[in-house]
């Protein structure tokens, strides 16, 4: 087979999983982030937080990864989305650069700690609904001119359903911090995150519904290749386990276990980004853009694949290195800074 044909395939792997494991990794502590605001006191913050001190510094290596991944190996896909997304790409930035100024200085400061932990639970926010906006814009579709380039506006993504998809997102990753802090404490922060659980899953729910219904008006390539037949029969066993395993969160929710809700809230995510992932192919940046025709050459993609080669082993190590070193529940003594 023809490396050119199959280079691009590997990197929309690779970067679809750096993606995914980004997501994933850091989509719970920006939960935490959203959720701050909601606990009784300066203590019980501060727990919280300290929850995901020993993990969080890696988490953004995956998004580095899928963004220099995307630069490397798709430029032309790279230039038409940051060419279009500029502003919520710029904010979303912005936003992880002040959460985490707000993550370290909150530990170390006294008198001005309540204006960080405002800043730490905005820019969490911020980021997420960031983070939102530009999936809910891919899935939506940014047009090309005839020469290949970006044919939108700056503000073509502010639509109402980017901006619903970019609450969404919200909820799902303080879902995702609840479970997390259901799973990581005890007493009474872990009660409130188990009263926060049930509301989150039912928004998770509810947003996921309300994007599916949504996606027939768009006329869009992700609705065709859903709801045209046979896709909508080949496709169909994605949604029924998506079904299956939000029945399966919302028993664990109401019988208070500790470890299926959170497993079982990224298993919602995962089956989410499947079925993205499903929707977009072949497309890289849809309605128009393949992976093959936004590809750099052949000879950039395998020189950098050598480097992933050697890298995404040694993240995925750390990664598992550094959860199993710190897992168990955080105590009211535990400290990391």
């Amino acid at each position: 087979m023809d490396v050119s044909t199959v280079l691009p395939v590997i990197w929309f792997a690779i970067i679809g999983f750096g993606v995914m494991m980004y997501v994933l990794l850091d989509g719970f502590v920006l939960g935490i982030g959203a959720l701050s605001p909601f606990v009784d006191d300066e203590h019980q913050r501060s727990l919280m937080m300290s929850t995901a001190t020993p993990i969080w510094d890696g988490n953004e290596t995956w998004l580095v990864l899928g963004a220099a991944g995307l630069y490397a190996c798709f430029p032309k896909a790279y230039g038409v989305i940051l060419s279009t997304l500029y502003l919520p790409v710029l904010m979303m930035l912005v936003a992880l650069v002040f959460r985490g100024v707000a993550f370290e200085f909150r530990f170390k400061a006294h008198a001005t700690r309540h204006i960080w932990d405002v800043a730490f639970a905005a820019g969490s926010i911020l980021a997420a609904f960031s983070q939102g906006v530009i999936l809910g814009a891919l899935v939506n579709g940014l047009p090309l001119t005839h020469g290949g380039g970006p044919a939108g506006g700056v503000l073509d993504w502010y639509r109402p359903f980017c901006l619903l998809t970019g609450v969404a997102v919200v909820c799902g990753y303080a879902l995702l911090g609840a479970t997390w802090l259901v799973l990581k404490t005890e007493g009474r922060l872990q009660a409130i995150a188990f009263d926060l659980t049930r509301p989150l899953a039912v928004g998770v729910i509810v947003f996921m519904l309300l994007v599916s219904a949504w996606l027939p008006f768009l006329q869009t390539h992700l609705m065709h290749r859903w709801f045209d037949w046979p896709n909508l029969l080949y496709l169909s066993p994605v949604p029924v386990v998506t079904a299956v395993v939000a029945m399966a969160l919302w028993r664990a929710i109401v019988r208070k276990r500790e470890v299926a809700p959170f497993v079982l809230a990224m298993a919602l995510f995962v089956l989410g980004f499947i079925g993205l992932a499903l929707g977009l192919w072949p497309n890289i940046v849809p309605p128009d853009l393949s992976i093959w025709d936004a590809a750099a050459p052949p000879s950039s993609q395998g020189f950098t694949l050598v480097g992933a080669a050697i890298m995404i082993p040694v993240v995925l190590v750390y990664t598992v290195f550094s959860y199993r070193i710190f897992r168990g529940k955080v105590q009211a003594e535990d400290s990391y800074h």
